[in-house]
């Protein structure tokens, strides 16, 4: 690690002690100059620091809630764009979006489809709203089809939306990098049945906020089909690490140290599948867990992030005893673990030994189809740090 990330982290560390006054805590403009050079060592070499800053600024004063969010979930999510690659603010890249005293990034529809062209399997990707007066035909089976005729204006030009009608569905479409196509289509009322169920629409109905579903419902549904899309077509790292991102906004916790790592690794609950935060017991806060939930909680870290971090859910009395066909159980559940560790010490091992891009690429490739989502997050997070030493061509940042 280098010495100008640890300047950042302890820092940042400091500045978020609890007896910290809100008066006491640096502002966010002042914190992206205060580490404007330590920043350009730890962004890609193609993002232009200064660049980086100006948009990051235009966005956050554009944007009078981000002044109440905690200015460091605000810087996590500006290095944490940047390290994948995306301008935050008018371009629809990215954007950065309060919620509660929280900044968010959210990817935009033109961000993920960047990402996905960025893999160089994906030669092109687009998305388009069909309108009730249009031609649309669906053939699906052996031999797929998708055919959209826009209601034409005189002269053969696309009438106005007016005249086409209002949108009753949205598809998207990807063309690989051998030259085959594949594609989505969503209707109205498929994609209006995912924002229902989205924690940010469902907040801003509670709260009567603003929301995007409903200023720009035609953006939003571009969106929903371009990553129903790329949930099919080869990803990348990054691309990987931006769906993560917006299936879990509203709750990312994003922080200065997974963002300079340019990492998202969000702790999954075990009955929801959502985000939520995990104190030193192990257990969400205001929730009582047993000792054999706290147990648990200890045996899924230490599978997906090894000793070190699950140290920090150690439960504070000894695993309670089993017996018969518990005891049974859990021993079949701790060679199953086992199994799954060896799994994932050859991939990181395999990933730490690769000295080029293409060989990093093969093993990461292969190893999405052997480790679950838990163990490729790892596998994710050790891709990332030794890509950046192979670019640097030395111990690099992360090391």
């Amino acid at each position: 690690m280098s010495q100008t990330m640890n300047n950042i982290r302890r820092n940042e560390e400091q500045s978020g002690k609890p007896n910290k006054t809100k008066a006491e805590i640096v502002p966010f403009p002042t914190m992206l100059e205060k580490y404007k050079g330590e920043i350009a060592r730890a962004l890609p070499k193609h993002m232009n620091p200064d660049r980086m800053m100006r948009i990051a600024l235009t966005s956050f004063r554009m944007t009078p809630k981000l002044a109440e969010c905690d200015p460091r979930s605000v810087f996590a999510a500006v290095i944490q764009s940047s390290q994948l690659g995306l301008e935050v603010g008018l371009m629809g890249e990215a954007h950065l979006v309060p919620f509660g005293n929280q900044c968010q990034l959210i990817p935009g529809y033109t961000g993920l489809m960047k990402l996905a062209r960025n893999s160089g399997l994906v030669k092109d990707i687009y998305a388009e709203a069909v309108r009730i007066n249009d031609t649309f035909s669906l053939k699906l089976g052996m031999e797929r089809s998708l055919i959209h005729e826009p209601l034409k204006a005189p002269g053969g030009f696309p009438a106005s939306d007016e005249e086409r009608g209002e949108i009753v569905g949205f598809y998207a479409v990807g063309v690989l990098k051998d030259g085959s196509k594949t594609f989505v289509a969503m209707s109205r009322a498929e994609v209006e049945r995912i924002r229902d169920g989205s924690k940010g629409y469902q907040a801003s109905i509670k709260y009567k906020k603003e929301t995007l579903w409903v200023t720009d419902f035609f953006s939003m549904g571009l969106k929903t089909a371009i990553r129903r899309l790329c949930k099919w077509l080869p990803k990348s790292p990054e691309l990987a690490t931006a769906l993560a991102l917006d299936d879990n906004a509203g709750r990312q916790q994003l922080n200065v140290n997974d963002a300079i790592e340019g990492v998202f690794t969000p702790i999954p609950d075990d009955e929801a599948g959502e985000i939520t935060p995990v104190t030193k017991a192990g257990g969400e806060p205001g929730k009582v867990m047993s000792l054999q939930q706290q147990w648990d909680k200890y045996d899924e870290v230490l599978l997906a992030y090894g000793q070190v971090e699950a140290e920090n859910f150690m439960p504070p009395e000894p695993r309670p005893k089993a017996s018969g066909s518990t005891a049974s159980s859990v021993a079949s559940g701790e060679k199953k673990a086992t199994t799954k560790l060896e799994k994932l010490d050859k991939v990181v091992a395999s990933l730490r030994e690769a000295n080029s891009i293409e060989a990093l690429d093969e093993v990461y490739v292969r190893a999405e189809g052997e480790l679950e989502d838990a163990e490729l997050e790892v596998a994710l997070r050790e891709y990332t740090k030794r890509k950046e030493v192979i670019r640097n061509g030395s111990a690099g940042l992360f090391d």
